[in-house]
């Protein structure tokens, strides 16, 4: 992968004089990584409108490229399949965002409304719009076909109260990739103990989402 995007798109990072500047194999990296941690993730989580630019300014860059490459060029099929792969999982990503926000929209919309100042945004300004004109035609096609035939204590819904919340005490299959200690586990059952465990890097496991959402975000673990 990291062939194709050197010879397609090593103009993404010329400037050597910012540290922070990733590779293209690294940016496609990012994306992968918060691709799985979404589809695989019960609950919304914060937006990567970064890495989606990026992504989709480097697909630019690799359309214009292969638009140059000879007719025959066996380079052509193989960059043609490695643009269609990126589209894939960048679209697949985003669809996965937007079913989230769908399923659970006055939860995000309560999230994002109530998030302290300089915490990182859940939603990208075009889903913080979506989000609010689902919310907005949710409500209208629900007075229009119920609740306007309902008695008048009726005719009002919390919203919060009627979707239900994302199952954060869901089993999540994730790898470490920073050694964390003295995780702190629920029991199961109610003749169990609470326990710690070490996650050891490199190592995978199967544990409650719940537990394990904080390193979910600060990228101590992934999701798979």
């Amino acid at each position: 992968m990291s062939d194709a995007f050197s010879d397609d798109g090593s103009d993404i990072n010329q400037d050597d004089s910012q540290d922070d500047v990733m590779t293209p194999a690294e940016l496609i990296a990012k994306l992968e990584e918060a691709w799985l941690n979404e589809k695989f993730s019960p609950e919304l989580l914060e937006n990567k409108a970064e890495v989606v630019e990026c992504v989709m300014e480097q697909l630019t860059h690799m359309e214009a490229n292969l638009q140059r490459v000879k007719k025959g060029d066996a380079k052509a099929s193989i960059h043609r399949m490695e643009i269609d792969r990126i589209r894939f999982v960048l679209s697949s990503y985003l669809r996965s965002r937007l079913q989230k926000i769908e399923k659970f929209f006055p939860h995000v919309l309560e999230r994002e409304k109530s998030r302290g100042e300089g915490d990182p945004s859940l939603l990208s300004p075009e889903e913080f719009a979506f989000a609010k004109e689902y919310y907005a035609n949710t409500e209208t096609y629900l007075k229009a076909v119920a609740l306007k035939r309902m008695p008048p204590n009726l005719q009002t819904v919390d919203m919060l109260k009627a979707v239900p919340e994302p199952c954060l005490d869901s089993f999540v299959f994730l790898r470490v990739k920073e050694r964390q200690e003295n995780i702190l586990v629920e029991p199961e059952t109610d003749d169990q103990r609470e326990y710690v465990v070490d996650l050891e890097e490199g190592s995978q496991h199967l544990m409650r989402y719940r537990t394990i959402a904080p390193f979910v975000s600060s990228g101590a673990v992934q999701l798979i």
